[in-house]
């Protein structure tokens, strides 16, 4: 039986809680917290979890609340992986995340880089550390590894993700606007030609053809799956040289409008006498995401406007000499079937619950590798195992393979 501690019971990591509390193998919830409140209300909802207390800061602390764990889940900001590594190494338990990126002290592409250089240290103890867990970066990755496989060598990959929800209550984001507004407002890294590049915010906007919806404005956008397929590209990704995460949306719409005005700006402007950071502003003027069930229940009995979304990778390479085009649609549940489904948002179900496909293959032994790895490093087996599962959560992928004959 299993011990398994959640560092962080957010949205993410409360939805792996509960998913957890079904699973045979797993005797022990451990769900840990800044916030008291937060761990010991999802602790109360479920037989085998205990809530406890821990800054994350404190490597100590969060040693001491992974005493005797198999398996330590981070649900916490990037900022902190290096210390919930540095306890998984010394307590002697697998680790799993859900992000590299960004972090506060380093660039991007140096950030996942740090993570993945760590694994012979996981290698030394027969530790398995599975990162970039969840949805982008998670199920994305795994589609980019399947669909690789069926050819013979690789040019391009391109994961897209639209978001569209629009209800009679204004909510621009359904996670932190916060973050939301740093993310978008980032420089995002294309992998171009076997090499890292930086490009400006919402940079490269094109129209993309999307099944059911139309045409739809996408733009580059900062996220890990372009730095770890480009650092994995001659290994797992038959030599890829492009790269490329786009991303769109009314929320983007609103950063982007935002971002041209300056209110994003970390730095300070005098404003009447008065010195105030335009981003510490807005996020505190934008209305938080509904977190919990009476919260969304508000927002669907407002009145939903209207709900689509695209989550689409697409594949470009040589088989047989000839050129084919790979595209993965996926099919999640919106916002109103989420709610139906979980209670839970749209947000927090599709990624929650692809975490918890994750974390569900480690504490079951699907995944038995040592060392650190993301996503697009598992083999045939796992990556059908994972995909089985998901169906069950309602989660399916749609593929279409072309290939140019003459």
């Amino acid at each position: 039986m299993k011990k398994v501690l959640i560092m962080g019971v957010g949205a993410q990591g409360s939805t792996i809680a509960k998913r957890l509390e079904t699973e045979e193998a797993v005797s022990e919830i451990r769900c840990a917290d800044y916030d008291q409140k937060a761990s010991t209300e999802i602790a109360g909802q479920l037989k085998k979890a205990m809530g406890l207390t821990v800054d994350a800061r404190n490597v100590d602390e969060i040693i001491a609340a992974a005493a005797g764990v198999d398996l330590i889940v981070n649900g916490l900001a990037p900022d902190f992986n290096m210390n919930v590594m540095d306890a998984a190494l010394k307590v002697g338990c697998h680790y799993q995340d859900m992000a590299s990126g960004p972090v506060s002290d380093i660039g991007f592409v140096e950030a996942v880089e740090r993570c993945l250089n760590r694994s012979p240290e996981f290698e030394a103890k027969g530790l398995t550390a599975l990162i970039n867990t969840g949805s982008a970066p998670g199920v994305a990755n795994v589609l980019v590894r399947d669909s690789v496989e069926l050819l013979d060598s690789c040019d391009e990959i391109e994961m897209l993700v639209y978001d569209g929800v629009w209800s009679k209550q204004f909510i621009p984001f359904w996670w932190s606007p916060k973050t939301a507004f740093g993310d978008m407002a980032a420089q995002p890294i294309r992998f171009e030609n076997g090499k890292f590049r930086r490009t400006k915010p919402f940079d490269y906007p094109t129209m993309e053809e999307f099944k059911g919806i139309g045409k739809r404005r996408m733009v580059d956008h900062e996220h890990e799956e372009p730095v770890t397929m480009g650092l994995l590209a001659d290994q797992v990704l038959k030599g890829v040289k492009n790269v490329n995460f786009r991303y769109g949306g009314p929320a983007l719409e609103l950063a982007e409008n935002l971002y041209k005005m300056g209110l994003l700006s970390e730095e300070k402007v005098n404003v009447k006498g008065v010195e105030i950071v335009p981003m510490d502003l807005i996020s505190e003027l934008t209305p938080p995401a509904p977190k919990y069930p009476d919260e969304i229940r508000q927002v669907l009995e407002s009145g939903m406007l209207l709900e689509e979304a695209a989550f689409v990778v697409r594949v470009k390479g040589k088989k047989d000499g000839r050129q084919v085009d790979i595209e993965s649609y996926v099919n999640a549940p919106g916002l109103t079937e989420s709610f139906k489904l979980a209670q839970m948002s749209h947000e927090s179900y599709y990624t929650g619950q692809s975490a918890s496909l994750f974390t569900k293959m480690l504490v079951n032994g699907v995944v038995t590798r040592s060392g650190v790895f993301p996503p697009e490093m598992l083999e045939t087996e796992e990556r059908n195992y994972f995909l089985s599962e998901a169906e069950k959560l309602k989660i399916t992928v749609d593929r279409t393979v072309t290939t140019r004959l003459f």
